[in-house]
């Protein structure tokens, strides 16, 4: 058995394979719009804003921005991604000219939700016993992906014969992309499997007097290479863990993720608010142990386990990290 990441890196080959397939049992006018796909582009919102000008007012009407990275993910909580389509060339009349380029926008949408997310890391760090059963896990994820995602926006422009397609998945709530993957990973046959041998032990101290009383926690990853994961752990100076969201009920994960992702200390209290923490403890992080667990100090660990010892936060996942 070795120690990996798991990490998505085999999204965009999946939805690669996904469309070379679905594109040999299309019919001949589906397949010259997947031949368009060469011809079509990701957009940028200058693009939208000149020449659909609906699509631009959905998003400005809902609060809404194209995504254009796996940490901006985990702060909006969602994935928006724009794509645009041209139509067959084989098309003979307007519907079908419209009809292929929104099936071109489509398939590339789908492409670039992939790409966002083939850095997203699904658990910091896992032991598997062998490289197929880490495929296995993975490719269950990508197909309950595939179907969280919906397309919310469609726009044709008639004078350049092009479809714009926007396409929403949600990183957590009910039919999300983290519910898709927590069903997964989260279920004993998997767990069991995804357990260290000798797991990291857990962080026990006698608790110690605190001056004020906690409810949450916030710890400021600034100066951390540090990214969001579906489970962020985080472990003191000798190993010990202090939180692991995989040992939380699915239904909190599913509903709220293992913590809040900011980039500034107020606004980590603010989105705490939502999960009702009135004052949460703030801690700086000291390093990282992986990509997406964070460590902190011997005297912080203290602090932390004092106070969840009494508030119990941690089991709510009640936490927020700060990001460069």
């Amino acid at each position: 058995m070795k120690k990996v990441f798991v990490i998505l890196v085999c999204l965009i080959l999946f939805a690669s394979s996904a469309a070379i397939s679905e594109e040999k049992q299309a019919p001949a006018s589906e397949q010259q719009a997947g031949g368009a796909m060469s011809q079509s582009s990701t957009p940028s919102m200058t693009d939208i804003d000149a020449r659909f000008k609906t699509a631009n007012e959905w998003l400005r009407q809902n609060n809404l921005s194209i995504t254009t990275s796996p940490q901006q993910a985990f702060v909006n909580d969602y994935i928006l991604v724009v794509a645009e389509g041209l139509p067959s060339a084989t098309a003979k009349s307007p519907a079908q000219r419209r009809l292929t380029a929104e099936r071109a926008a489509t398939a590339l949408a789908y492409r670039e939700l992939a790409e966002i997310l083939e850095g997203v890391a699904v658990v910091g760090d896992t032991l598997v016993k062998d490289a197929e059963l880490q495929y296995d896990v993975v490719r269950v994820a990508v197909t309950g992906f595939v179907k969280g995602a919906r397309i919310v926006h469609k726009e044709y422009n008639d004078k350049e014969e092009s479809a714009l397609v926007i396409v929403k998945i949600g990183m957590t709530g009910p039919g999300s992309f983290a519910d898709a993957l927590y069903v997964k990973i989260l279920k004993p046959e998997i767990k069991k499997e995804l357990v260290e041998p000798q797991p990291a032990p857990q962080f026990k101290q006698k608790p110690v007097p605190l001056d004020e009383k906690y409810d949450g926690l916030v710890i400021d990853a600034t100066e951390q290479n540090f990214r969001p994961a579906l489970i962020n752990r985080i472990f003191t100076p000798k190993g010990e863990t202090l939180y692991d969201p995989s040992k939380i009920s699915q239904k909190v994960l599913v509903e709220q993720g293992c913590g809040e992702y900011t980039n500034s200390v107020d606004k980590a209290k603010a989105a705490l608010e939502m999960r009702e923490v009135k004052n949460p403890l703030i801690v700086k992080a000291t390093g990282t142990v992986s990509p997406s667990d964070l460590q902190v100090s011997d005297d912080d660990a203290v602090k932390i386990f004092s106070a969840n010892q009494k508030a119990g936060f941690l089991a709510g996942a009640k936490v927020a990290v700060v990001l460069k």
